[in-house]
């Protein structure tokens, strides 16, 4: 895999060795938590300047509190806003998903054997799971903290609340695979009979660019971001000792073996910037949507 790249003040604009009128694919944006469409004018003026003519979607669907709503319920509504999009995109699309937006999107690829899409922009997603007191976890949950939450979340009742999709309580490990319906499913830690299949479509991806970084102070640990995460000691491990990229359970290891995978950290970005930051941009997504 190619080391993650490590950006320090400004960037000369990669878009400007593009060839003037090429046609762009279509970019799709998903949206995280509490987001929706609004949120993200900064990131479709970006595209607007680097990439002129370039067919961009905010796909406005389960905004605000709505994006609590479980993540396959999101899933497919999802899919099926995006489906004629890509259906209507010859040469495939790209997909920029942020925050829990690139849990969706995973899940998107993986269940879908006809997607066309060309990159998968992981903007500081919990691709790996979630725990820890974080601003949003005490608004959500104001009688829990992140060692108790799993009395909740580890239930019909909790995964039926989107957050709980992906908490990841080291600490909790079989309740997790017991329960948790959406990303034990998603990672093929749990029994999955589609299992082959899902590792399959996502594995057509072209490309899969992870963005994160030290100061995010949401994604907890911000590592899952780069698809590291606790172990029982609360010690960060690399994707790479993660039993999923062992077993490749889902296809991260195959992706990586082809030389899919390129992580971008950017210290410096708190968690809500990071689709309206210009250095993220230019380093990190920019470059992948000719």
């Amino acid at each position: 895999m190619s080391q993650p790249q490590r950006i320090w003040g400004t960037l000369a604009p990669l878009f400007l060795l593009l060839p003037l009128g090429a046609a762009y694919k279509p970019v799709v944006v998903v949206h995280g938590l509490f987001d929706s469409p609004s949120d993200f004018s900064p990131l479709l003026h970006f595209i607007n300047q680097t990439h002129p003519g370039t067919n961009v979607t905010v796909v406005d669907l389960f905004d605000h509190s709505q994006s609590l709503k479980p993540l396959w319920v999101q899933v497919e509504g999802f899919r099926r806003a995006i489906s004629p999009i890509m259906q209507n995109a010859a040469n495939g699309v790209h997909l920029i998903c942020y925050s829990q937006g690139g849990l969706i999107c995973r899940a998107l690829l993986s269940t879908m054997p006809d997607h066309n899409v060309d990159t998968f922009i992981s903007l500081s997603a919990p691709q790996m799971g979630q725990y820890g007191d974080t601003r949003y976890l005490r608004w959500l949950f104001p009688r829990y903290v992140k060692s108790n939450l799993f009395r909740f979340c580890y239930t019909h009742l909790g995964q039926d609340v989107s957050i709980c999709n992906y908490w990841n309580d080291p600490h909790h490990r079989d309740l997790y695979l017991n329960t948790s319906n959406f990303l034990a499913l998603l990672n093929s830690e749990r029994v999955n009979p589609n299992a082959t299949a899902w590792k399959r479509n996502l594995v057509r991806i072209q490309k899969l660019v992870l963005v994160g970084g030290p100061d995010d102070g949401v994604i907890t640990p911000w590592q899952s971001s780069l698809f590291a995460f606790y172990n029982l000691n609360e010690t960060v491990m690399d994707m790479e000792q993660q039993l999923v990229y062992l077993q490749d359970s889902f296809g991260l290891k195959t992706l990586d073996a082809r030389g899919a995978i390129t992580r971008c950290l950017v210290p410096g970005v708190p968690h809500t910037a990071w689709h309206s930051n210009r250095t993220v941009y230019e380093a990190c997504l920019a470059p992948w949507l000719s």
